[in-house]
């Protein structure tokens, strides 16, 4: 690889900008979604949340709030992960469909993940989102670990 020569195919560093960004939003949309559970159900964790809206109550385990918290949880176990598995696999070249598809497949993965586990909650659905998520983790971590093997 020469000096001229790009780390990472121009291309894929917009597809990932792109994607990443999408993800980082849909990640930043959690808090307000946990919110809007808290105030539909007019429950907070804290004592000076409760006394904002009338007939709220303190209570730290509603169930809808619960959810979405979870979901939240396992996006930030999954999410930045995938960030420094996709930048360090971008580094070993591979094919821009490839690349982009599996960002693509990551990011709607999660979205899935997500609605359907804290919105519209459904099985298999969850479970075969968040396997697709980890298995394109996993396949990128992999090819990448035997690139620089």
């Amino acid at each position: 690889m020469s000096l001229s020569t790009p780390l990472i195919e121009p291309e894929l560093v917009k597809s990932f900008g792109f994607w990443g960004s999408v993800l980082a939003l849909k990640l930043i949309a959690m808090a307000p979604l946990t919110a809007r559970y808290r105030i539909k159900n007019k429950v907070f964790a804290n004592p000076e949340d409760a006394a904002t809206l009338k007939g709220s109550k303190v209570v730290f385990n509603d169930p809808d709030v619960e959810r979405v918290r979870r979901a939240h949880l396992n996006d930030l176990e999954n999410i930045p992960l995938w960030y420094i598995v996709t930048f360090m696999w971008l580094t070993t070249g591979p094919s821009v469909w490839l690349a982009s598809t599996l960002m693509k497949t990551f990011v709607i993965a999660r979205i899935v993940h997500t609605a359907s586990y804290a919105i519209f909650p459904k099985q298999p659905h969850r479970a075969l989102a968040f396997a697709v998520g980890v298995g394109t983790t996993i396949y990128q971590a992999i090819s990448t670990l035997l690139y620089y093997l």
